[in-house]
């Protein structure tokens, strides 16, 4: 990240506030650099009614391979954190490393670069488009990175909707599909320009109980790919299937621990 990057851990270790840190002696992740840092990030929305902190001094780190899990209650700051990560928002203040870029810097159209180029990002109301068929949905985001030719992204959109199986309903609308198909073409779309970093906001939060565990389970097989997951959920059991959970509680970390699973 640069040179002060490597000495987070044992600068900020004994930190009461800095229970976003994973312990790089635990688990797989050594003493490598984390792939996302946030360091003591504020984010403060001014109005006619006043100012509201949605974040105060937000530590964290995630790692390469990582399922990061942050739970909270509504209005505890979760979705501004994902805003604040992806760079769809700009902290107030703080620095926020993304892969080694400094996203806290960028303006937007340099933070879309780095979103397109590092990320996938999934909502909880899929922001499909209609007009689209479920196959072309998957290949835009190719078309607007120029990456592959035409032939290759739709070689890889359909590998993708295999691999959520939904490649059945390639020529359909999204409109003709189920919550649980949406949510898997979403998650399809997010891996089109085969992103390191996975974001989801609440993307079960729609769906059966059901439905909902198949969908972690495709998040699941993609950290065994290598990749990295940051999800937003408030529900507690798909909280113990990530690796790390968080919580968030008014802008604030609050709790931080790691899951085993056997």
């Amino acid at each position: 990240m640069n040179s002060s990057t490597a000495n987070s851990w044992s600068a900020n270790a004994s930190r009461p506030d800095f229970a976003g840190v994973a312990n790089p002696k635990s688990g797989d992740f050594g003493l490598r650099e984390p792939l996302i840092e946030l360091r003591s990030v504020v984010k403060v929305y001014n109005s006619l009614a006043g100012s509201v902190t949605a974040l105060n001094g937000i530590y964290l780190q995630i790692f390469q391979g990582e399922f990061l899990v942050v739970t909270g209650k509504s209005g505890s700051g979760k979705t501004t954190l994902v805003n604040m990560l992806t760079g769809l928002d700009r902290s107030t203040s703080g620095e926020i490393w993304v892969d080694g870029e400094p996203l806290h810097k960028f303006g937007s159209e340099k933070a879309a670069k780095l979103r397109a180029k590092t990320m996938g990002v999934v909502f909880q109301t899929f922001e499909l488009l209609p007009t689209l068929t479920v196959l072309q949905n998957v290949m835009l985001p190719m078309d607007f990175a120029w990456r592959y030719s035409r032939w290759e992204q739709r070689k890889r959109a359909m590998s993708l909707l295999e691999q959520v199986d939904i490649a059945d309903h390639a020529k359909k609308l999204p409109t003709a599909l189920s919550g649980g198909q949406q949510q898997r073409l979403s998650i399809a779309r997010a891996m089109a320009n085969d992103p390191a970093i996975l974001v989801a906001d609440e993307p079960t939060g729609s769906l059966d109980s059901a439905t909902a565990a198949a969908v972690i389970d495709i998040f699941e097989g993609l950290i065994k790919e290598g990749r990295t997951v940051f999800l937003v959920t408030h529900d507690k059991d798909i909280a113990k299937r990530g690796s790390r959970t968080i919580t968030l509680s008014d802008g604030e970390i609050v709790g931080a621990k790691e899951n085993v699973h056997a």
